[in-house]
């Protein structure tokens, strides 16, 4: 018999696992440029990895999920995870780190894969709404813990290695939930052909979300993986202010069933394009106690954009399936992972503009990080626009569906 509790929390610490590869990643950007003598674009590449190895095995996690099943893809995972961890650790330079988190982005996508479409199948209706906000709630929860970790590790004068290991923890954790478990069986309309699959994404519909994921994925992941670079002279903690805005969107994705219920997922969507410009704005000119406040607006921004971009391709075109749902994330990890050494780039050039204006030492660093936000302010922009005709478009009953 299927225990959907026990399976709900197993996917709960997988996504824990892939939160603690996110922060803790992010906390010792530094030391790693430091420590390997590093540029910003080569850790941008680095970063890239993590966010390349996510769609790769998202779509094939998606596209094999009904031959193979959510637990193969998470047993996988496990594997990924685990070599990924020790060869980071051991990897001895800039390839090396290359390649231990293309693996960890490769489980961190399996996880996806698989977890999405099993608590869509195990839960119906607002239920599955909730769930998924809430399964995706600890995706920010395990940033928070990850920040503060590796805050406290790093104050401890802890090296980068000690703080990769916290990762097996949450890893361990979900194994053993998972380990002897029966999974729920698809739902007889979303386990279509992946033909019937492939023409429920050959919809208008379906290709406006595709092209909104990619912007709402670098709107999150943009500004959050460049917090301790980007932030570190503003006059506020970095890894307090990821703790900060994570903090809040755990919480709101908690209550995000009853938010999304009153105001549909369209509606949810458009707002939150809005704060989250705002949230970016706000970063690129304030310093000091204001940087919170920023924190603030961008955490309600970018809160519900990847529950809900899920959701809607789950509840609105539910013939595309595991596949379906797979490809959208695939889709905003793959647009993250192009623009990490594009953002890198932005630091260095915007570092040497502003040295050319004479600038130096923690000056220069805040102008050139508050320079690349403002060039980030563009992607919550464009989905402002996108956000509010998908949201008249769904108010049309004749095109709704199309």
């Amino acid at each position: 018999m299927t225990n959907s509790n026990r399976l709900f929390y197993g996917s709960c610490f997988a996504l824990i696992t892939t939160a603690f590869s996110f922060s803790i990643r992010a906390g010792i950007l530094p030391q790693l440029g430091e420590a390997f003598s590093l540029s910003a674009q080569q850790l941008g590449f680095i970063n890239s990895m993590w966010f390349l190895g996510f769609p790769i095995s998202m779509i094939l996690g998606g596209l094999f999920y009904h031959t193979i099943g959510p637990k193969k893809i998470m047993q996988f995972a496990f594997i990924a995870h685990a070599l990924g961890i020790v060869l980071t650790i051991y990897s001895g330079g800039y390839v090396g780190l290359l390649i231990s988190t293309l693996l960890i982005g490769i489980g961190n996508g399996c996880t996806e894969a698989a977890c999405n479409p099993m608590i869509a199948d195990a839960y119906e209706g607002k239920q599955m709404n909730t769930l998924l906000n809430r399964f995706h709630m600890w995706f920010p929860g395990g940033i928070v813990l990850g920040s503060l970790i590796s805050k406290f590790m790093t104050d401890a004068s802890l090296g980068w290695q000690t703080q990769i290991w916290v990762i097996v923890i949450p890893t361990l954790i979900y194994a053993y939930l998972f380990y002897g478990q029966e999974f729920p069986k698809p739902k007889v309309e979303a386990a279509t052909s992946v033909g019937e699959n492939f023409k429920a994404m050959a919809t208008p519909i379906y290709i406006f979300i595709l092209g909104c994921m990619a912007l709402t994925a670098i709107s999150e992941f943009g500004p959050q993986q460049w917090t301790s670079l980007i932030m570190q002279n503003s006059g506020a903690q970095p890894m307090v202010i990821l703790a900060l805005i994570t903090g809040l969107m755990a919480v709101g994705r908690y209550f995000g069933g009853d938010i999304v219920h009153k105001f549909d997922q369209t509606g949810v969507l458009l707002g939150s394009a809005v704060l989250a410009a705002i949230g970016i704005f706000l970063f690129s000119t304030q310093t000091g106690s204001m940087v919170y406040v920023a924190a603030i607006f961008f955490a309600l921004g970018i809160c519900y954009f990847w529950p809900n971009m899920i959701g809607f391709v789950a509840e609105k075109i539910p013939a595309s399936g595991a596949l379906g749902m797979s490809i959208v994330g695939g889709m905003g990890m793959f647009s993250s992972s192009i623009f990490q050494p594009i953002i890198g780039g932005w630091i260095d050039s915007s570092t040497a503009e502003q040295a050319a204006n004479g600038l130096t030492g923690t000056a220069l660093d805040l102008a050139a990080g508050q320079q690349t936000l403002t060039y980030m302010i563009g992607f919550p922009g464009v989905l402002i626009i996108l956000f509010t005709i998908l949201y008249f478009w769904q108010r049309n009953p004749k095109t709704a569906t199309a």
